[in-house]
């Protein structure tokens, strides 16, 4: 089992990640965590803003009492600030907020009004500082991202296909097109390292087709990798029907059964992985306690297909699956982006 302590190596990770997000000494940062926290990567953020003369002070929140009929993972969506104005206020009083929560401020309610603020936030996600300093974001990729960004956001349609059985569009007129650096340098942007995923949140109804998770593809609300198929019917947004023999279904189905909530059937993001030091199988190298799977989220060429909780479209939930999908041919109205999970062109 990895041990959690601190190394030189992980604060220089630190160090460099907040320097690519223009962290200088004298910035004012709020260090946004709260009690369920991983500790260590609290106590590496705050060690490399003092040692690059930054200004850093701690938020640090009760995690809320659990009210979801399952366990809630990876939703991007903490509710531990809880609408506090004390809290608003700090978070909205500073430049750059290293974001430690659980789960994270991307789909948090009260983020419209911080990052409204001028503030930009960087959620570090809940993995083992061995993925964070292996996982440093690279300059090299911000352009092959923004190009990606750019390309979805002058497409009217997402074709995502596959050999497994995946047939798949998505309307993307007035879609929220996002590009995940894995660095926030501009007022208003947040982002999470690690990073290296181009995205959208599809506007209302505009999701139709077949996705199929094949074998080897990821289940990452239960860091799983699947071991036999599974094919999604999807109309207008909503998963109507899950199609597959063993247990990866009868999890899937149980869980969306779970919460009583139409909207957990709903399509989130989707999008693909840009990153290539990021790895499909290296999730099988860390106990669960140890991950959070941004990292597969982020493996370049995958397709990742989320359903949950999706402002484009006003629909709130903590219901999420995160669900990277291998192997997939994607294209952008006549533009190819990947062909059989092998990113294209200016994108590869």
């Amino acid at each position: 089992m990895l041990q959690e302590r601190i190394e030189e190596k992980w604060i220089r990770a630190f160090i460099r990640t907040f320097e690519l997000c223009e962290v200088t000494a004298g910035d004012e940062v709020v260090i946004l965590s709260e009690t369920q926290s991983r500790a260590i990567n609290v106590q590496l953020a705050e060690l490399a803003l003092l040692r690059m003369g930054a200004r850093p002070c701690h938020v640090v929140m009760p995690t809320p009492a659990q009210e979801a009929p399952v366990p809630v993972r990876s939703t991007g969506s903490t509710h531990a600030l809880d609408g506090l104005k004390p809290v608003l206020a700090a978070l909205t009083s500073v430049s750059f907020i290293a974001d430690l929560t659980v789960e994270g401020i991307m789909h948090a309610p009260e983020t419209p009004k911080i990052l409204g603020s001028g503030a930009r936030a960087l959620y570090i996600s809940n993995e083992h500082p061995e993925a964070l300093e292996r996982l440093q974001p690279d300059p090299v990729l911000f352009p092959k991202i923004q190009k990606g960004r750019d390309l979805m956001l002058g497409a009217s349609r997402m074709h995502v296909a596959s050999s497994a059985g995946t047939d798949l569009t998505v309307v993307l007129a007035g879609a929220r097109v996002g590009g995940n650096f894995g660095v926030a340098t501009r007022p208003g942007q947040l982002a999470s390292w690690p990073g290296g995923i181009c995205s959208c949140f599809p506007p209302a109804g505009s999701v139709n087709g077949t996705l199929v998770l094949d074998a080897g593809d990821i289940n990452l609300t239960f860091k799983r990798y699947l071991e036999r198929p599974i094919r999604l019917t999807i109309k207008d947004d909503f998963v109507t029907d899950i199609e597959g023999d063993g247990l990866d279904a009868d999890l899937m189905r149980s869980y969306f059964e779970a919460w009583g909530d139409r909207n957990a059937y709903g399509v989130s993001h989707v999008g693909w992985g840009m990153n290539p030091a990021a790895r499909w199988d290296a999730l099988v190298m860390y106990d669960k306690r140890d991950t959070n799977g941004t990292e597969q989220r982020a493996f370049a060429g995958n397709f990742l297909y989320s359903t949950g909780a999706n402002p484009s479209a006003e629909r709130y939930t903590l219901g999420h699956f995160d669900l990277p999908v291998r192997h997939c041919d994607i294209s952008l109205d006549d533009t190819v982006v990947a062909i059989q999970g092998r990113l294209q062109g200016e994108l590869a």
